[in-house]
């Protein structure tokens, strides 16, 4: 069990010092930070450099920041307002919380409902504010950096030329190319090219005309074995069934114009030929295939949410886009656990959210990974009116309402078009 830490008395060179060790990101694979590893650096040239080695990616790479990193979006760093107590335990976290007085409460209710479709802002100024509770929000996110290369034969009709194939050379190894010219920046979503493998072309007899250039015609040659034909052959004219002539009511005949009166006509299909042209080598006999490698860099991210039961009925995703305070951003070729030295609970969230890194498929490489955690401040307010109750929750640093289930002033009752209502 943990031992409170609000008793402590810490001078300002301790704060600081643990302070930094929370918004730490370096060159070393430790999760443990010390002073003697901060100040490391490694620059946007090391990173790009990584797809020259053939074998795993150096362990420099995986910092591309200098000195510390910036916030996400969604986050801010880490601000020193004394320690506090949360539903897990006392924890001595740099953490502000979201201290909010009723006139705010208030006024972030009755903004939020006007953007609503058909509800009532009365509640929102009238009806009492019976409780106000901290639910504060622990989210912790593993991003993984992958490098995945596949290689595919691409194929196309040969008429002649020079090649590139092995006489010019040994060919490249898939993971021998070097990338760094279209290397993409860190954690992009997805990013693909293609590219040519030098010296790996080679060109083959076409199987499909066995290098001929020419398939028998599957109409008039369809019983012949294969490679025989006829040519010349003929079929029974459709208009004049072979008569030749055309015969009308008043008992005369004229000359079939279909067949010009033979009663015969070619093979629709090749015109009494008896060849087609080979559709898979156009007609050359010959085929050039190509190693072409795809190579696709992506980011695969897990992600939880340690919520207290206040919180539970909040959809994750609502904390995931919410603006937090970043308690620990570490960047490894393979992230650990954090290392929190007065906070079991983080310690085990942190090993949670790394336990459950995802597949890696046999075909990629990791570059590098990075690991957060974020605390996002939440505060449920609960209204009343006589016997009457409706919760509400006002979450991040930007201070967004989340209202769903229940208020007491809705005039459409869901039937309103724009269905507003329905969303968050």
């Amino acid at each position: 069990m943990e031992q409170p830490l609000l008793s402590e008395k810490r001078s300002e060179t301790e704060e600081s010092e643990r302070l930094r060790s929370y918004q730490y990101v370096g060159r070393t694979g430790s999760v443990i930070p010390t002073t003697s590893l901060a100040g490391a650096e490694v620059s946007i040239k090391e990173i790009r450099s990584a797809t020259s080695f053939s074998g795993h990616y150096p362990p420099s790479i995986h910092a591309p920041f200098i000195n510390s990193p910036e916030p996400l979006p969604n986050e801010e760093a880490i601000l020193h307002q004394g320690p506090y107590t949360t539903d897990y335990g006392t924890y001595s976290n740099d953490f502000r919380r979201q201290l909010l007085d009723e006139v705010e409460i208030r006024e972030l209710l009755i903004d939020h409902v006007g953007h609503r479709c058909c509800w009532g802002s009365r509640p929102a100024r009238t009806w009492k504010i019976h409780a106000v509770e901290d639910c504060n929000v622990y989210v912790g996110t593993l991003e993984t950096f992958l490098e995945e290369r596949e290689l595919v034969s691409e194929t196309e009709p040969y008429h002649g030329g020079n090649i590139d194939g092995k006489d010019k050379g040994p060919e490249l190894g898939l993971w021998d190319l070097d990338l760094r010219s279209q290397f993409p920046a860190l954690y992009v979503p997805y990013k693909e090219t293609r590219v040519k493998i030098l010296r790996s072309e080679t060109v083959e007899k076409c199987s499909g005309c066995a290098g001929r250039g020419d398939i028998a015609c599957p109409t008039c040659n369809a019983d012949q074995e294969p490679g025989f034909y006829k040519q010349n052959q003929m079929f029974r004219c459709p208009a004049c069934y072979g008569r030749g002539l055309i015969a009308h009511r008043d008992g005369s005949d004229t000359i079939c114009t279909n067949c010009d009166g033979k009663g015969k006509i070619p093979c629709a299909t090749c015109g009494s030929r008896g060849l087609l042209q080979c559709k898979t080598c156009h007609g050359s006999g010959s085929l050039s295939t190509l190693k072409i490698a795809i190579i696709k860099w992506k980011t695969l991210s897990t992600r939880k949410v340690s919520v207290t039961s206040g919180a539970a009925l909040v959809p994750d995703e609502i904390f995931h886009r919410a603006k937090g305070v970043q308690l620990c951003n570490t960047q490894a070729s393979q992230c650990s656990p954090a290392f929190f030295a007065d906070s079991f609970f983080l310690n085990q969230f942190s090993f949670d959210v790394i336990q459950d890194r995802p597949f890696i498929p046999p075909t990629a490489r990791v570059i590098c990974e990075r690991h957060m955690i974020s605390v996002v401040p939440v505060t449920r307010v609960t209204m009343s009116r006589h016997r009457q109750f409706f919760s509400f929750y006002i979450f991040g640093l930007s201070r967004e309402v989340y209202l769903k289930d229940y208020y007491p002033a809705r005039f459409c009752w869901g039937l309103c078009p724009c269905l507003e209502w329905l969303k968050t």
